[in-house]
């Protein structure tokens, strides 16, 4: 017999699901850079119609450009919910926390100024896309690949366990965490 999950249990698991989310995005950032390289060496036309080669990966429908929308879109709604959200709990109930959430709260910033250069690159059109334009996608994808793994091994180590011991009512994992 299945033991219901109690809503202390679901909020037990707000850390845990904090780490799904960046694994998720992980695995997306990845895939986007497999994306990127597949269209730097010509398999791929940024528009989800390969050059008959295919990118070995299935390119996403929409191509690169849609792929990439998609995941500045899903970056940006996390950290909004956790500058809305889980911030805001965390920095009440554990005011220790605050200059920590502060230094995420930056790296935030850093992160949609990049998501931002990243949709300038992409509002040309498909079929105006190039190799270059790629080029410079992989470049800025690099810098924020970087800078996300680093950001989400610290607000892991960090917050985790603040996040697993929020009380009932706290919240649930869209209004704190943004996903």
């Amino acid at each position: 017999m299945d033991t219901p999950i109690e809503p202390t249990g679901r909020l037990t698991a707000i850390g845990n699901q904090l780490i799904d989310i960046h694994l998720s995005l992980r695995e997306e950032l990845a895939r986007l850079r497999e994306d990127t390289d597949a269209r730097l060496d010509g398999n791929g036309n940024g528009n989800g119609h390969g050059n008959g080669h295919g990118n070995g990966h299935g390119e996403r429908p929409g191509g690169l450009r849609a792929h990439c929308l998609a995941f500045c879109s899903a970056v940006s709604r996390h950290h909004t919910g956790e500058d809305a959200g889980a911030f805001p709990a965390l920095a009440e109930l554990h005011p220790e926390l605050r200059p920590v959430l502060d230094e995420l709260g930056r790296d935030h910033h850093i992160v949609a100024g990049i998501l931002r250069a990243l949709e300038e690159l992409l509002a040309g059109s498909p079929q105006d896309a190039g190799p270059a334009d790629a080029a410079r996608v992989r470049f800025e994808l690099d810098g924020l690949a970087a800078l996300l793994e680093s950001h989400f091994f610290y607000e892991e180590k960090k917050l985790v366990a603040a996040l697993n011991a929020l009380p009932e009512g706290a919240g649930t994992a869209e209004t704190l965490l943004g996903g």
